[in-house]
């Protein structure tokens, strides 16, 4: 861009104002800029509702549980409030079911006589209680196989006697020193608890274990390769239900063929199944591209959720697919702009109304409704918001600039508007995405710590096992306990579907597994 030199400026008034007010704009858009960028590097990430907002509301991850809307001064109503406990400051009781173990404090037998020389008696006690730890208990299982032979057949002028021996341990992974424990000690230290295998090394070092983590790495990629038919059936489940919500992140690969080691690759997750048996899978891909959650979602018929990345428009070409926005990105947007600018009233009003919105959620949460209850609450609550909220949204588009944040903000919800009210047609629906984004979390935090695979091959072991893991999660089976039986148990367990699928997390037998 030239300079602007006093002499180019135009004569006519109209026109100078224009450019004026063009200017103005430009540098205002541009500050904007700045301070969102400004907030993004050093601002917290927390979306969190003010009270003025939403009454004292909290919102986890973007938008996961809504409360009542502030009432306006005058709609405010008078409430009694129930009579409550407080608690009482001070230690937590240790839990119950840890062992005890006592420890005796007393005197030495000469100390225990009064001064007028009279023998002390007892007559009670304080007890006091301290946690206490033990490191991981480290044991070897040593497999004694039984040899038989005929004492009879000894003599015989033949090629020997008869030698019988005990068949070996079926194990996960032949001829290895890994027990199942200790594989799903390893497995759920780095998917569930983002413990890298390096950091683990060092632990078994100190604990007097010389466990590589080359080693590890190679235990994890076989463990995965045994696990496919169960991360196949668990794609199965995924697209067997009405609902799949689906999101993706970025992944960086070394190793991929025919691409330099600092290309984006990606992790995309799926979520879906029965009411109450979901199901995730983690998919690894070296594209973004739209034609991947198409391909894995061809022949689905049912509604599927996602955020606004244009690579969800691939899904359009795929008959009996209803796609569903997110609320939670939407509200994303007006965030950034009220960081960005304080004095944007826009923005909290746009956040106001996505609060309204919430409320009726939580309020069949409260009263634990089922679906069609839900529903029924959301089209006599919820509709009217959405129309008032898109009557303001129409209204402000045609008066803000549209490269400016607000402008973008509510671009992209009058964008995404045929899918952001679709929750309201199935009480199965929910606003946001926010369940899948909670999936994918794990993933992201462990990104941290490792940064990135070596190859695809080891993407596509730590797809399987987070699959798994956070499969586990969401139907509340501890993942180290659920890894360590099917470990055990899938070595025995031949191809036939059913025995496979009652190997899965949302079908397993809990008391089986805890046994």
């Amino acid at each position: 861009m030239d300079v602007l030199a006093p002499e180019t400026l135009p004569d006519d008034v109209a026109e100078l104002k224009q450019m004026i007010v063009k200017l103005h704009n430009d540098v205002w858009q541009l500050k904007e800029q700045v301070e969102f960028f400004k907030g993004k590097l050093y601002g917290r990430r927390a979306e969190a509702w003010s009270a003025e907002e939403l009454g004292q509301m909290r919102l986890f991850n973007e938008a996961e549980a809504g409360a009542e809307a502030r009432p306006r001064e005058e709609e405010r109503v008078r409430i009694k409030i129930e009579a409550h406990e407080r608690g009482k400051p001070g230690r937590r009781t240790l839990p119950a079911g840890l062992p005890r173990v006592e420890v005796v404090h007393d005197f030495e037998e000469k100390e225990k006589v009064c001064g007028c020389g009279a023998a002390l008696s007892r007559i009670g006690e304080e007890t006091s209680e301290q946690l206490d730890i033990i490191p991981a208990k480290v044991q070897v299982l040593r497999h004694i196989r039984y040899k038989y032979a005929c004492k009879k057949c000894e003599g015989l002028e033949s090629e020997g006697p008869v030698v019988k021996i005990a068949p070996p341990a079926v194990q996960l992974i032949p001829k290895s020193m890994a027990s199942a424990g200790l594989l799903a000690y390893v497995m759920s230290s780095k998917f569930e608890d983002a413990l890298p295998f390096y950091r683990q090394e060092k632990l078994f070092k100190r604990i007097g274990v010389e466990l590589s983590r080359a080693t590890m790495c190679g235990w994890a990629i076989e463990a995965a390769n045994r696990c496919s038919p169960l991360v196949e059936l668990l794609g199965e489940e995924v697209r067997a239900g009405p609902l799949v919500r689906a999101d993706e992140t970025v992944l960086q690969v070394l190793k991929e063929p025919g691409r330099s080691a600092t290309a984006k690759s990606y992790m995309w997750v799926f979520m879906g199944g029965a009411v109450g048996r979901l199901a995730v899978l983690y998919q690894y891909h070296p594209s973004r591209a739209g034609e991947v959650a198409r391909e894995f979602l061809a022949g689905y018929r049912g509604y599927v959720q996602t955020d606004g990345y244009t690579g969800y428009n691939e899904l359009r070409s795929e008959a009996g697919i209803v796609q569903v926005g997110c609320w939670a990105h939407v509200r994303r947007k007006f965030f950034e702009v009220s960081k960005a600018s304080k004095n944007t009233p826009s923005a909290q009003e746009a956040m106001r109304y996505i609060g309204r919105l919430y409320a009726v959620e939580h309020a069949a949460d409260v009263k634990e409704y089922g679906l069609e209850e839900r529903k029924t609450l959301r089209q006599r609550d919820a509709a009217p918001i959405l129309e008032e909220f898109k009557g303001w949204l129409d209204r402000r588009v045609e008066q803000v600039p549209p490269q400016s944040l607000l402008g973008k903000a509510i671009n992209y919800a009058l964008g995404q508007w045929e899918r952001l009210v679709r929750y309201v047609e199935d009480g199965i629906l929910t606003p946001d995405n926010n369940r899948v984004e909670n999936a994918i979390r794990p993933f992201v935090i462990g990104r941290k710590n490792w940064l990135f695979n070596d190859t695809p091959r080891g993407a596509n072991a730590s797809a399987a096992l987070y699959s798994l893991i956070e499969t586990a999660k969401v139907n509340d089976v501890e993942p180290y306990w659920y890894l360590r039986y099917v470990f055990e148990k899938l070595p025995r367990v031949g191809s036939d579907p059913e025995d496979l699928k009652n190997l899965l997390p949302q079908y397993v037998d809990k008391k089986e597994l805890y046994a």
